[in-house]
């Protein structure tokens, strides 16, 4: 039964937004395979309707009037063919049922539908990280009604808003005797098996038994009847919960199944996938408080759209207050998702008390600690973590310029690629390099690179591939950012190849030192020559020890801002000084020799600077004045072409 009038002749039209119009398709053909989620989704809604209700009663009581008690009834009628779905929730006024049914709100949709493929089985993964919400209905419904009422307002204040799912919607003014939302599924051909009861109580049992108001189904009722001689009374048809109504963070970890986790992290993330990992906690002592901490297993498709939020759902005392709140989590574990209730905060807390409250700092402190605590046993599996490390590793290369008290903890979290494997996976952690340093080496090697493929090639690398030294090669835009707030790891400093105070003596002998040594003296004059070539276009001209295979290379000194350092600056439109380059030369390659035997000054500056110019291409991708490179180049080659 229904407690609603419909105001005659003032029913309105509207479209779509777009994205919800292939949205609305994508459900039908896409998600067909999981109908039954339709009612998960509808009734998470009902219990989020339940919560926001909850928590502005706290500050106006009245808003709950005579039905107090927040519950959500699903009703099946067969000859109808419908299901509807109530809750005595919030409910919603005209401009919510526009914001909410008529349009997608979450920023990046454009993004989202971009990932499209028109293949089913991807389709339907990536929806599911997106959020199904209210319109999975029309995933077994041919046209959905929605009346609802917001608490507050009278009664002649509710609307209704009606679609077939296709391109748009109406909306009529109706009078609505209570609070709260009813939503009226017609059910497509062949969808008859929802009208079961045993099947629809099954779904609620699965997928929404952890929720924390009662879902209640109609139970008939039974006529008086007699068994062994004794006469048992009729009983009263009644509305019945079929979940346990318990918020499952409040129940003990002893009670609650695998499955039970998973169904919850669905109810709260609106994700597809089953999480990777989850973490239950009550804490009693300085700060009382039950969390419940998960790891995706994809990243959701805005995780890198600043403006979007994060955070964990906040209940004080089981009373729910606020979702998204990213005061808990730090941006660096924007990815975890979770419950937080606590004892502590006050029921009227405000997002002005949580940024200063040092309740808050604590509680932050713990649920951060708890987060990196689930991912270092999450390591220990190696291909759960790499499954992992795929899709949230930058996010998580964030951290040690973000949370300074966590910083070895998050370095030992951290993967990159490196010379010892085979191809660009970050599967390398920080403690397996220190592992296999060599004796004498007390220092972590690294270079940072535009890419994986640039890294590999460098000239930087020829002389530690000689000694049989790792290097980890870094790709990642967020890299040098990283390197500039993590200096070492273990006792050991980190240490760029592309630096010009590299010193690898220790690692030699007493013949090679000699060596090198003789080299430096008896080419100190053609040195001299390359350095008034170049004139101001360098900081200096050096014999290098670290090439073998290259004739030359450009570091930066070991204080300068490093060119990777420079373009992530350039690129967010920061203005950075110049960075005069050390130019170094291999006096043992053939093309530096013959350049230095070349007795014609102006040729030899041609070839000098063509050199350098040749290194700062390899270093740099790019010049500043490629024209004038190729034109020196050309006159160099017909010269010798003569």
């Amino acid at each position: 039964m229904s407690d609603t009038t419909a105001h005659a002749g003032q029913k309105q039209t509207h479209g779509f937004q777009a994205e919800v119009k292939q949205l609305l398709q994508l459900m039908i053909h896409s998600l067909y395979s999981n109908k039954e989620i339709f009612l998960r989704e509808l009734v998470s809604n009902a219990s989020d309707a339940a919560d926001k209700l909850r928590f502005l009663a706290l500050s106006d009581s009245s808003l709950y009037g005579e039905d107090g008690e927040l519950k959500v009834r699903i009703s099946l009628d067969e000859k109808a063919r419908t299901i509807t779905i109530i809750d005595n929730g919030i409910g919603m006024d005209q401009a919510d049922v526009v914001s909410h049914l008529g349009t997608i709100a979450k920023s990046g949709t454009k993004e989202f539908f971009s990932q499209l493929s028109g293949d089913q089985s991807k389709d339907s993964k990536l929806i599911g990280q997106f959020g199904v919400g209210f319109y999975s209905a029309f995933i077994v419904a041919d046209k959905v009604t929605v009346r609802t009422r917001k608490a507050g307002l009278a009664a002649d204040a509710a609307i209704e808003w009606e679609s077939a799912g296709e391109g748009d919607y109406t909306l009529t003014p109706i009078t609505k005797d209570s609070r709260g939302t009813e939503i009226v599924l017609h059910l497509r051909e062949g969808e008859d098996e929802f009208l079961s009861r045993w099947k629809v109580e099954s779904i609620v049992t699965k997928y929404s038994d952890h929720i924390s108001i009662p879902v209640e189904m109609w139970q008939e009722g039974t006529p008086e009847r007699e068994e062994d001689g004794e006469k048992i009374p009729a009983t009263a048809g009644q509305f019945k919960a079929v979940n346990k109504a318990t918020a499952l963070w409040t129940r003990d970890k002893s009670d609650i199944s695998d499955e039970e986790y998973q169904e919850f992290y669905k109810h709260i993330s609106h994700d597809w996938n089953e999480p990777l990992s989850w973490s239950h906690n009550k804490v009693e002592g300085n700060s009382n408080y039950t969390s419940l901490l998960y790891v995706p297993k994809k990243a959701p498709f805005d995780m890198w759209n600043r403006e979007a939020k994060h955070g964990l759902k906040l209940y004080v005392q089981r009373v729910f207050i606020m979702d998204d709140a990213e005061q808990f989590m730090p941006s660096y574990l924007r990815f975890i998702k979770g419950v937080l209730d606590s004892s502590d905060l006050p029921l009227n807390v405000s997002r002005e008390i949580l940024q200063d409250n040092k309740v808050s700092q604590s509680l932050r402190k713990g649920c951060s600690s708890r987060a990196l605590k689930m991912l270092e046993k999450l390591a220990k599996d190696t291909e759960q973590y790499q499954s992992f490390w795929n899709e949230f590793g930058q996010v998580l290369k964030e951290g040690p310029a973000e949370d300074q008290a966590n910083k070895e903890q998050i370095a030992g979290l951290l993967r990159f690629a490196s010379t010892h494997n085979e191809g660009s996976e970050q599967s390398v952690a920080l403690a397996d390099y220190v592992g296999r340093m060599k004796e004498g080496q007390d220092e972590i090697y690294f270079l940072v690179a535009d890419s994986y493929e640039a890294a590999k090639h460098s000239p930087h690398l020829e002389v530690f591939r000689k000694k049989g030294l790792e290097v980890l090669l870094l790709s990642d835009r967020i890299d040098e950012w990283l390197i500039q707030h993590l200096a070492e790891f273990d006792g050991k400093k980190l240490r760029s190849v592309a630096k010009g105070g590299l010193d690898l003596s220790k690692l030699d002998d007493e013949e090679t030192k000699q060596a090198q040594q003789q080299t430096e003296e008896a080419f100190a004059s053609v040195v001299e020559r390359f350095k008034a070539a170049l004139g101001e276009q360098v900081k200096d001209v050096k014999v290098s020890h670290r090439l073998t295979d290259s004739p030359a290379c450009v570091v930066t000194d070991e204080y300068d801002m490093s060119t990777q350092m420079i373009k992530l600056m350039e690129s967010v439109g920061q203005k950075v000084p110049e960075v005069k380059p050390i130019f170094e030369l291999n006096p043992e390659h053939q093309l530096v020799k013959h350049i230095a035997d070349e007795q014609d000054e102006g040729r030899f500056k041609q070839w000098a600077e063509v050199l350098f110019e040749q290194a700062l291409l390899a270093e740099r991708g790019s010049l500043k004045n490629p024209a004038s490179f190729v034109t020196r180049l050309n006159s160099l080659l017909l010269s010798l072409a003569k």
